[in-house]
C-alpha cells in the first residue's frame, strides 16, 4: 500500500482533491514552529511592558532574549526621560545661593539653565523677569531660575544688572551683564528670546533677530526725513 505522507506528485493531486488527508507535519517541524510562535509572544510582551515590569520579569527570560530586553529597557527609559523633560519647567524658579550647585551646577544632564540676577526696585529686572516667565511657559525644556543678586553672589555691584547667566551641565556658555546689552527698557520679549536662542539655551522659531526689524524702521524713518538731494539743489538755486 501506498504511504500517503510520501512526498509524490500523484499524492499531491490526491491531498488537493480532498482525497488524501493533509501531510502529517514532522515533530521537529511542529517544535520549531511552536517555538517561533512563543518569541514571537515573548518580543510582543517586551513591547508591552513598562520598565518596572521588564526589571521585575528579568529571571523568567532566558540569556537569547537579553539584547531584546536591554534594546527595550533602553526605549522605554529613553521615552521616560523625554516625558521627565518635556513638562519639568514650566515657571521661572527662585533660588538662593544656597541652592546654586544644585540648581545650577546639578541640573542635569542637557539641561540649559537660565538664571537671572535681578533685584527689586530695578525697572529693567522687573521687565527680564516678566518676559523670561512668559518664555519658561513656551520654552519647558529649559530651567529659568532668578535670583536677587546679592543672595547668590555677596557683594554684586548693582551697576552689573540685569544680569544673566546660561550654562549647560554646569558650564557657562553665555553671559549678559548690565543695561546697555539688553538696550534698556525698549526691550521686548522676542528680542530676549532671540538673544537666548543664540547662546542655545531656546530652539526660537523666530527667523531673524526682531533686533533688526526695529533698526530697519528707524532707518527708514530717518532716511524719509531727510532732504532729497533735488530739494538742496533748489534750495541752493534759491540762495
Amino acid at each position: 500500500m501506498q504511504d500517503p505522507n510520501e512526498d509524490t506528485e500523484w499524492n499531491d493531486i490526491l491531498r488537493k482533491k480532498g482525497i488524501l488527508p493533509p501531510k502529517e507535519t514532522p515533530k521537529e517541524d511542529e517544535e520549531e514552529e511552536e517555538l517561533a510562535l512563543q518569541q514571537q509572544s515573548v518580543v510582543k510582551t517586551y513591547e508591552s511592558m513598562t520598565l518596572e515590569e521588564l526589571d521585575e520579569n528579568e529571571d523568567e527570560f532566558g540569556e537569547e532574549d537579553e539584547a531584546a530586553i536591554e534594546m527595550y529597557r533602553q526605549k522605554r527609559l529613553a521615552e521616560w526621560k523625554a516625558t521627565q523633560i518635556k513638562n519639568v519647567f514650566s515657571e521661572v524658579v527662585e533660588i538662593s545661593g544656597q541652592d546654586y550647585v544644585k540648581e545650577v551646577n546639578k541640573a542635569g544632564e542637557g539641561i540649559w539653565v537660565v538664571l537671572h540676577l535681578y533685584k527689586q526696585g530695578i525697572p529693567l529686572c522687573t521687565l527680564i523677569n516678566q518676559h523670561l516667565s512668559i518664555m519658561a511657559n513656551k520654552f519647558r525644556q529649559t530651567k529659568f531660575l532668578k535670583s536677587i543678586s546679592t543672595t547668590c553672589i555677596p557683594n554684586y555691584p548693582d551697576r552689573n544688572l540685569p544680569t544673566i547667566f546660561v550654562y549647560l551641565e554646569g558650564e557657562m556658555k553665555a553671559q549678559f551683564i548690565g543695561p546697555h546689552v539688553f538696550g534698556g527698557m525698549n526691550l521686548t520679549v522676542e528680542e530676549l528670546e532671540w538673544r537666548l536662542s543664540e547662546s542655545g539655551a531656546v530652539k526660537t522659531d523666530l527667523e531673524e533677530n526682531p533686533r533688526k526689524q526695529v533698526e530697519d524702521k528707524m532707518m527708514s524713518s530717518i532716511r524719509s526725513s531727510l532732504p532729497t538731494r533735488k530739494d538742496s539743489d533748489s534750495e541752493d538755486e534759491d540762495d
